[in-house]
């Protein structure tokens, strides 16, 4: 079997698109179609349904991929890196949301680029669950740090850590929000009150009120900023109520620059998993990277 089909293979079904395969393999789509073509006729069997946006494999080609892929990773990383130069630097591609692989995840590694990282160097990309994952599937980065399990055989997920939420505000809020009323009737306490929120969907508000309260919050968000970092800062000067995690906001609270608004019995939780493609941690700079980064992970939690 021909590897160049192979090839043009797993990138379409890491895609999941003709267009997107044929960009990333520098290809004109008809001749990633006319590979696709050639590799099931020497197959025999269909390898992907055709649909009006996209491809979507077959269970022949989800088998083919999960068998191929890791091989084909491993070749490339012995293309990339030679086989005799031990002094090679390897370079770990690393993708995740922007506020915990900046606070979290980046410091960690930052050691294996320093004397006693073996020649590594690091790239990091930042984006929401969806962005990442796809990135990694189609072969962008080689670990990404998500919110979202990935479906199928061509990822493999392992639990990172969990986060707590905290319901924050700047101190000027104080002795504006009734806590004894909250402990009592809830969220009602909180109606129209001003929210800082990374998006206007108020998803971390969301999920809290849900959780905490069993309902949904009755404001819309007067601040909304794209990066929990900004929205931490926006709280502190007072913008509004807010939803965090702890670990950003545990220095704010300690200093009195935010006061937590809301102890809940069982605060609400979000689970961080370390994604990679299925067969990869073969490959040694990722398996030290993943396993550097779960070790690290059980001082965060």
């Amino acid at each position: 079997m021909d590897l160049a089909l192979l090839r043009t293979f797993v990138t379409v079904h890491r895609a999941g698109s003709f267009t997107r395969a044929a960009a990333l393999l520098g290809l004109s789509q008809p001749a990633v179609t006319s590979q696709i073509r050639t590799l099931e006729r020497q197959l025999g069997r269909p390898l992907f349904l055709r649909q009006a946006r996209g491809v979507t494999p077959t269970s022949i080609g989800d088998e083919l991929a999960h068998k191929a892929a890791p091989h084909l990773d491993a070749l490339v990383e012995i293309a990339e890196t030679g086989l005799d130069d031990e002094s090679a630097v390897r370079t770990l591609h690393l993708a995740g949301p922007p506020e915990f692989t900046a606070e979290r995840a980046l410091p960690s590694l930052a050691e294996l680029s320093g004397d006693d990282g073996q020649g590594y160097a690091l790239r990091a990309s930042f984006g929401n669950a969806e962005e990442v994952l796809e990135g990694l599937a189609a072969g962008h980065h080689d670990l990404a740090i998500s919110t979202a399990r990935p479906r199928g055989a061509l990822l493999t997920a392992t639990p990172l850590c969990d986060e707590e939420h905290v319901l924050i505000a700047g101190p000027q809020w104080d002795g504006r929000i009734d806590t004894g009323k909250l402990r009592r009737k809830g969220a009602s306490a909180l109606e129209n009150l001003p929210v800082v929120e990374v998006h206007e969907s108020l998803p971390l508000v969301s999920r809290y009120w849900a959780s905490v309260f069993d309902s949904r919050p009755a404001a819309s968000g007067t601040v909304i900023v794209p990066d929990l970092r900004a929205v931490l800062a926006c709280a502190s000067a007072g913008a509004g109520l807010a939803v965090l995690p702890r670990y950003l906001c545990a220095t704010a609270l300690e200093r009195g620059d935010v006061v937590a608004l809301h102890e809940p019995a069982v605060p609400p939780l979000r689970t961080y998993v370390l994604v990679v493609r299925t067969g990869t941690l073969a490959m040694p700079h990722v398996a030290r990277a993943h396993e550097w980064l779960l070790r690290a992970a059980t001082e965060w939690c």
